[in-house]
């Protein structure tokens, strides 16, 4: 309870900051690294934790701050992103000027489709205009982490900032896939480079870097002409990052946002966020919720992840002889999903999955309608929406074998889609 009053606290006294801030939500990539679960979708509708899909946390996060005035930038095979946000994110009141839009990509300038994050808000500036906000923050779709962004707002409020780079510490040896800094004692950034082949400890830490965390506020004029000056810059390739951030150093106050102060998941006083980018590290922040207390926490009331509400039964476990059990152990098992006959372990079933009997299931996941026939054994194993896995088939079990029929990431975890199951494709 005391908590949730010091957040409705928070929310009271930041409301005027709030309602003056714009948000734009980037969710127009492909995820490449994604391989074959990004054929059908753009990475930020991509099921996670039993029946969320990725974007839920971005937004979630907004309506959670007390933001109110969003747009979410598409681009690639963006139908299903689109639909989902349509049908579980018409929440807010649009005669009070709140709302949750869709913008797809649609060439306002010019013929060409968005060519970078910083082009993608460019081609939408007049729209930012016409809103006349006062800071705009910008954001991904992409990855998985609670944050009070109207912490970072505030933050960029009190130190007289012009732009604002959230910033987290990243082992060194994986800093060169991020955005890194320097920052000064003040906390001025006064160097930042774009994913370097050789990045920069942390002064005083060789272990760690600064790393971008792709989430930024910046006052609004500021912002409209630094995107312009990209714009013009034929060289340039319209990326915040890349290009945007850095031109920025010597002509603004740029500064850094230590998302510790703003994080609402922490695990022993370390920040929680995950870029779930590849096979790999998706499977590993989804098998973290199956474990006894996960680091990311799902059931907190007082900062809830919002998604569609669907009318699913509940769960339903049948069959109680020996060898025939249906069972589920240290797993989640969604709404709408029926395991008969068969034994779950370690392992996440999303919503309306189907599990035959005498199954095996382990350290797996299961997206949304698949079926698993019966006598089929997964291990450590991904198996994409709508699949319909044949009775008998073992997956994860010889590797020779699976590499020769799917794709298998560099840990070890088999993907199996309806394409390499030769289901084809659509809905």
């Amino acid at each position: 309870m005391a908590r949730s009053a010091n957040l409705s606290e928070s929310l009271a006294a930041r409301r005027p900051l709030l309602q003056s801030t714009y948000t734009v939500v980037l969710a127009g990539g492909r995820g490449t690294r994604l391989k074959q679960l990004t054929d059908a979708d753009a990475k930020p509708a991509v099921p996670f934790g039993g029946q969320l899909r990725i974007i839920d946390f971005a937004l979630s996060n907004c309506i959670n701050s007390g933001l109110r005035r969003i747009d979410v930038l598409t681009q690639y095979k963006a139908q299903s992103l689109i639909r989902h946000i349509m049908h579980s994110w018409d929440i807010l009141d649009s005669t009070l000027g709140e709302f949750i839009d869709v913008v797809p990509a649609q060439q306002q300038l010019g013929e060409g489709w968005y060519c970078g994050t910083a082009n993608a808000v460019f081609q939408n500036l007049q729209m930012l205009r016409d809103a006349q906000p006062r800071l705009v923050l910008v954001l991904a779709g992409d990855h998985v982490y609670k944050m009070d962004y109207g912490r970072m707002l505030a933050d960029h409020v009190r130190r007289d900032a012009e732009v604002s780079v959230a910033s987290i510490e990243v082992p060194l040896g994986q800093a060169s896939g991020f955005g890194v800094m320097q920052v000064a004692d003040d906390g001025r950034i006064t160097a930042f480079e774009e994913k370097p082949a050789l990045p920069c400890p942390r002064p005083g830490c060789d272990d760690v870097a600064l790393a971008s965390m792709g989430i930024y506020v910046f006052d609004a004029e500021v912002l409209y002409a630094a995107l312009e000056r990209d714009a013009a810059d034929a060289a340039s390739s319209h990326d915040f990052g890349h290009d945007v951030v850095p031109q920025l150093l010597q002509r603004t106050r740029v500064h850094a946002h230590d998302y510790a102060e703003s994080c609402v998941n922490m695990i022993d006083e370390r920040p929680y966020w995950r870029d779930v980018g590849t096979l790999d590290a998706y499977w590993e922040a989804n098998m973290d919720l199956a474990r006894t207390v996960p680091e990311l926490n799902l059931y907190d009331d007082a900062w809830p992840i919002r998604t569609q509400e669907q009318h699913l039964p509940p769960a339903k476990f049948v069959f109680d002889d020996e060898g025939r059990r249906g069972q589920a152990i240290d797993s989640l098992v969604a709404s709408g999903c029926i395991v008969s006959g068969a034994t779950v372990r370690r392992s996440l079933l999303f919503s309306k999955v189907r599990v035959d009997d005498g199954s095996l299931v382990e350290d797996s996941l299961v997206l949304p309608h698949a079926v698993i026939g019966r006598r089929v054994v997964l291990r450590r194993a991904i198996v994409g929406e709508r699949c319909v896995v044949p009775d008998g088939t073992r997956i994860g079990v010889h590797p020779a074998e699976d590499r020769a029929h799917y794709t298998v990431s560099e840990k070890g975890v088999t993907l199996v889609t309806r394409e390499m199951l030769g289901q084809g494709g659509g809905d």
